[in-house]
Order: structure tokens, then sequence, then C-alpha cells
């Protein structure tokens, strides 16, 4: 199995920028397909955006679209979420996720990730 570790959080202004990291520890890191999730006070857990073993491959969910970048450094084992344009509903924690099953497509829900990280607080104040 993998362990993950999110770090990167904090408050910031809307507008401004955040990068959240995943730290990832155990088996290979480049062998699973990893996603960012989010989720806010009272709501679900939602999915935010996923990236594939290799990094060829994003998706992102639509209201993050042209603001948050997923990325990821397999060397590093590293996964990284760049969030820019902030607004005040993108408060939540922050969860990465593994996902270790060779899916044809990355996928978004978050019942198919086998692994989690204890999540990292990002807080945008209007």
């Amino acid at each position: 199995q993998v362990q993950l570790v999110e770090s990167g959080g904090g408050l910031v202004q809307a507008g401004g920028s955040l990068r959240l990291s995943c730290a990832a520890s155990g088996q290979t890191f480049s062998r699973y397909a990893m996603g960012w999730f989010r989720q806010a006070p009272g709501k679900e857990r939602e999915f935010v955006a996923a990236i594939s073993r290799g990094g060829d491959s994003t998706v992102y969910v639509d209201f993050v679209k042209g603001r948050f970048t997923i990325s990821r450094d397999n060397a590093k084992n590293t996964l990284y979420l760049q969030m820019d344009s902030l607004k005040p509903e993108d408060t939540a924690i922050y969860y990465c996720a593994a996902d270790r099953t060779y899916a044809a497509t990355l996928r978004s829900s978050r019942w198919l990730y086998d692994y989690w990280g204890q999540g990292t607080q990002v807080t945008v104040s209007s």
C-alpha cells in the first residue's frame, strides 16, 4: 500500500494562490493514478482533479477548470495541486487519493480510490 501526506494548505484572500503537495511513501508512486478531492463543512467529499500514472493525462471538475492544475513528479513521489484565482467557495479540506486500478479512463468517484491522506485545510477569505 501507499501512505499519503498532504501539505500546503492555509488561509488566503480571494484571488490568491496556493500550491498543495501530497508526499507518497510505501509502494512505487508511479503505480497509482492520483486524485484530489475536497470536502466543505456539511457537504459530501467531491472530486476536484485526477492525473494518470505517467502524468500525461488529466481531468478536472468543471468548477476548477482554468484555475487549478494537477501535476506529479514521480521521481520525488509527490503530487501537486496548483490553485489560482481562489474563491471563498473553494474553502474545504483537500485530500489526495491513490487509485491502484488500471482503468481505461481517469476516475472521479471517491469510492474507487484505495488510499487517502489525512487532508489539509484551505480557507479562502472574501
